[in-house]
């Protein structure tokens, strides 16, 4: 593995926070995403990681402004990628947009650039061919908040070239993650195998009029003490993604799904409330009343 120059395109949360992770480990990183007001958001972001990063792991003021001086940002992607050993692709959860992303991508890249996808529940497979390279093309999976939660679930698919493969799990180390290679595609990896349908569960739970949210997350720490339930763990996620999975879904047919998008654009996105990085989804920032002494009484 010789990645040097790592292109991350879509400064989204997690996209803002795997370049400062990538960053911080030592590569030169380009940021890329379609418009100056997008990259003016990932730079506060990135204000805000820098205080994460202190309080969290430590890091001095030097080493965080080191990092910070290894990004640059471009709106225009055939700068972004001119010298990429590598694009990891962290834009919004919808085929179309992905499809697109690729079809430009592919023509701007240099022919040494690997390819890879955060994507969260869609498989290499489906966007492979569009690459124009799939051998050169996999993905690669970061959990919220990375430089806590240090997975880096490596997938490929079946035309990918071994030798890519382990290429990125190294990378993948090399940036203070722990390497955990799939061996076969599977949506949603390891960790949104498992995560995804719970926090389905517990939406499903809330627009059938169950309980609230305060209810069902207090139901879940009090029960298996976890120190979050399915809602603040959705605020970090961010509820523009849950509302892009959920989207998708519905399309497919299922009506439940239909109804949940539904209920998370009107009653949330539209109203602003997209998250923590907001200051409001399910719950108001930054003193969220599941943090508070007497939530679980």
């Amino acid at each position: 593995m010789n990645y040097e120059q790592i292109t991350v395109a879509g400064s989204g949360v997690l996209g803002s926070q795997i370049a400062f992770q990538t960053a911080f480990k030592g590569f030169q990183v380009a940021v890329y995403d379609i418009n100056d007001e997008a990259l003016d958001n990932a730079k506060n972001r990135m204000m805000n990681l820098k205080l994460r990063y202190k309080e969290d792991l430590g890091a001095t003021d030097g080493e965080i402004n080191e990092a910070y001086n290894r990004i640059s940002f471009h709106t225009d992607l055939e700068k972004a990628v001119i010298e990429a050993d590598l694009v990891i692709e962290a834009i919004p959860e919808v085929v179309p947009i992905k499809n697109n992303f690729y079809k430009d991508l592919s023509k701007v890249a240099p022919q040494k650039t690997i390819f890879a996808t955060n994507s969260s529940t869609l498989l290499p497979s489906q966007f492979a061919e569009v690459t124009g390279r799939p051998g050169k093309f996999l993905a690669l999976h970061f959990a919220n908040e990375i430089w806590m939660n240090n997975t880096a679930e490596i997938m490929k698919h079946p035309g990918t070239e071994n030798q890519v493969f382990n290429d990125v799990i190294k990378f993948a180390k090399a940036i203070g993650m722990v390497a955990l290679p799939l061996q076969k595609e599977q949506p949603g990896y390891i960790l949104n195998s498992l995560l995804v349908p719970f926090l389905e569960a517990a939406q499903q739970l809330l627009i059938n009029d169950v309980a609230d949210p305060e209810t069902i997350d207090k139901t879940w720490m009090i029960a298996t003490g976890s120190p979050k339930g399915p809602f603040a763990i959705l605020d970090i996620v961010g509820i523009n993604t849950a509302y892009n999975i959920a989207n998708a879904k519905g399309q497919s047919g299922n009506d439940h799904f239909i109804k949940l998008a539904n209920i998370l654009k009107t009653d949330y996105i539209d109203k602003g409330k997209t998250g923590r990085e907001a200051g409001e989804g399910f719950y108001k920032y930054p003193n969220p009343n599941y943090l508070k002494p007497d939530f679980l009484s």
